[in-house]
């Protein structure tokens, strides 16, 4: 199973917290974070960055479509 991991430019403040904590999974491009690839294995860290998005512009979803990031 994989993951999708998104990031909303629109939302996205460019803080490069996901970029640091996680370079093998983000990148700054410009002003804006994007993920290095569109889908990840599982791995509980993706979910803590998502969390931890100051504007919440990483979304993470399983396989089926389900959100599983950012959590409430």
């Amino acid at each position: 199973m994989t993951w999708t991991i998104n990031v909303d430019a629109a939302a996205c403040l460019g803080s490069g917290m996901c970029a640091g904590a996680r370079p093998d999974a983000f990148t700054l491009d410009g002003p804006k974070a994007r993920p290095l690839t569109p889908t990840a294995d599982p791995d509980e860290s993706l979910l803590d960055i998502a969390d931890s998005c100051p504007a919440a512009a990483i979304t993470i979803t399983d396989a089926d479509g389900g959100e599983l990031a950012p959590r409430d």
